[in-house]
């Protein structure tokens, strides 16, 4: 389906641009468990957290009545209570804001997927480029800096005080960068946060989605890729 070139293109960030697999988390949690000297591995401290951790995620934005959001909780006051819940469940003793920045710093230190830094560069100088990403300023921005990507404009829900797939997210960095929605892509791999959030505010949607894996979402991309270097191919050089 033809499109029009988009004024931006705003990135999702973790698992559209940086690979963040579950055994990089089990990882962390494995030097939290040896750290704190607890009774537990650390893929069982993981997924006693996870529980907890998605239990969050599920409540955290309200849609059903987006005016009465619950009091935003950034990632590091949430992980920090979901350690809390697990230290208690087991009625072990470990320090919970301890284990939590220990997670926030695992989090700056994640890898690019193999396509990101290339794909990124095709586009600069084409369209605006901006990353809205359901994350805090302590993890994200040490990480983009690394790799000195050339991002416009640099969003987090901690920055924003507001998490996706909430509408005020999007308009956040919207603002941000002076595009309207229409003129705007946006691009995640996850269907709900990503694709089902930008939808609703009018932004053209691109799903990422590396694995093949079968739509199973309540709003359907307007675009479906596999790899970030197809972009290039579907955004037109400027003049």
């Amino acid at each position: 389906m033809p499109l029009d070139s988009p004024a931006a293109v705003i990135f999702d960030v973790y698992d559209t641009l940086f690979a963040n697999s579950p055994e990089k988390w089990q990882e962390a949690f494995a030097e939290i468990a040896m750290e704190q000297s607890l009774p537990l591995d650390g893929p069982e401290l993981w997924r006693r957290w996870k529980v907890y951790e998605v239990d969050f995620r599920k409540t955290r934005t309200n849609m059903e009545d987006p005016d009465d959001n619950p009091p935003f909780k950034s990632y590091e006051q949430a992980w920090a209570a979901c350690f809390e819940r697990v230290f208690a469940d087991g009625s072990f003793t470990g320090d919970a804001a301890a284990a939590a920045r220990r997670s926030v710093e695992h989090m700056s230190q994640r890898d690019p997927f193999p396509d990101t830094l290339e794909a990124i560069r095709a586009l600069e100088g084409r369209t605006k480029l901006a990353v809205f990403s359901n994350a805090d300023d302590a993890f994200l921005n040490p990480m983009l800096e690394e790799y000195d990507l050339p991002f416009e404009s640099v969003n987090s829900s901690e920055s924003a005080r507001i998490y996706k797939p909430h509408p005020a997210a999007y308009m956040h960095v919207l603002d941000k960068i002076g595009v309207p929605a229409d003129r705007a892509w946006y691009v995640g791999d996850h269907l709900w946060d990503d694709v089902h959030g930008a939808s609703r505010v009018g932004m053209t949607t691109v799903w990422i989605n590396r694995e093949s894996a079968v739509f199973d979402g309540l709003t359907k991309p307007d675009i479906e890729i596999k790899s970030l270097t197809e972009l290039s191919d579907l955004i037109s050089h400027p003049g």
